[in-house]
């Protein structure tokens, strides 16, 4: 497995500390960020899941922890928009660059708005996918928001 991948990239070319953890990636896990969250001996709130999703069919980016599910009405206020919804895997595996999994809000393919789950922020180090199954980068949120120019907002259910 290569540790350095666009994701990585980004976050050095931005000056960011951050460290790589690697974990067996288990593709049949019913939950992928619970089974990081798990192989890493880490708390779920602590490692967070990206997912793509649309908002008023516009491409977003949404940052949350692996244990917990996202309101898609508050997604939408988030974006300020009407409705949200999940990216289908095919779509986000285009717009990203990145494989189901493994997807990573640093270094996508096309930047899209981004939110981070505003608990997220409270915590002093998480772990984010670093653009492949198995890797996660360990960073101070505020720095993930920074780089990424997203914003914090409730986001979960």
């Amino acid at each position: 497995m290569s540790k350095t991948t666009r994701a990585t990239q980004v976050l050095s070319q931005a000056g960011i500390a951050f460290t790589i953890h690697t974990y067996d990636y288990d593709p049949g896990a019913e939950r992928v960020g619970l089974q990081a969250a798990e192989a890493l001996g880490e708390a779920p709130q602590r490692v967070l899941k990206t997912l793509m999703a649309e908002v008023d069919g516009k491409a977003v980016c949404v940052v949350v922890p692996s244990d917990r599910e996202v309101s898609m009405k508050k997604l939408a206020s988030a974006f300020r928009g009407k409705s949200a919804s999940m990216m289908k895997p095919a779509d986000a595996e285009r717009l990203t660059g990145y494989h189901v999994g493994g997807i990573s809000p640093f270094g996508q393919r096309k930047a899209v708005p981004t939110a981070i789950e505003e608990t997220a922020l409270a915590e002093p180090l998480v772990y984010i996918n670093g653009g492949q199954r198995g890797l996660q980068v360990r960073l101070d949120p505020k720095d993930a928001l920074k780089v990424l120019k997203a914003m914090g907002a409730p986001l979960i259910a």
